[in-house]
């Protein structure tokens, strides 16, 4: 994360996003930095089909959507607020520029990226080879600890829908709805109101 001040000060500007506004889309030339100030943001893909796979999940003081300008490629995925969001944005040259006068933050984002790039490799390979129930608990722990920084049993009250849970772990809803009823069972959830803690 970048300090807020660091941003503004390089000529940032925080815009609102209401929930549903997209930010950018897949295809377009990437042309800013994006932090999230407050609110959630997604990154997602359709397949010919139509179906949404989501990409990430961003809140508070998490950035999205870097490495087109790094690499200067066209945006991957689409951005778009899953609340009302306030974002930070910051044009490329000027995002570069910061990077270029202050080398702790360019190593910070540098460790981010490899953070994130190391979590999408095991997302693959858990995707691709294990059991929903593995898929769906570790794509809510990775969301509890890396996202919403918390801590300690049930303490994370999962404010996605079953089809955003699908989306996430590539999985279809009646799957992620026996799956998560069986986790219950195991005690690794707990639903209340028909609301899932982890």
């Amino acid at each position: 994360m970048i300090s807020t001040n660091l941003l503004l000060d390089f000529g940032g500007k925080i815009t609102t996003y209401p929930k549903g506004a997209q930010l950018f889309r897949e295809g377009e030339t990437a042309l800013n930095y994006y932090q999230v100030v407050s609110g959630e943001v997604k990154m997602n893909n359709y397949n010919l089909d139509g179906k949404e796979f989501i990409q990430g999940i961003f809140a508070s003081g998490q950035s999205f959507g870097e490495p087109p300008l790094f690499a200067d490629v066209k945006y991957p995925a689409n951005a778009e607020a899953l609340s009302d969001s306030e974002v930070i944005q910051l044009h490329k040259s000027q995002f570069l520029e910061l990077l270029a006068s202050h080398p702790d933050v360019h190593l910070k984002m540098t460790e981010t990226l490899a953070k994130r790039l190391f979590y999408k490799a095991i997302m693959v390979s858990e995707i691709s080879s294990q059991e929903p129930e593995h898929r769906i608990l570790r794509i809510l722990d990775y969301l509890k600890k890396h996202v919403h920084k918390l801590d300690g049993p049930f303490s994370f009250k999962v404010d996605l829908t079953r089809q955003q849970i699908a989306d996430l772990t590539g999985l279809r809803v009646e799957t992620v709805i026996r799956a998560t009823k069986a986790l219950e069972k195991k005690g690794e959830l707990k639903i209340k109101s028909r609301k899932v803690y982890r």
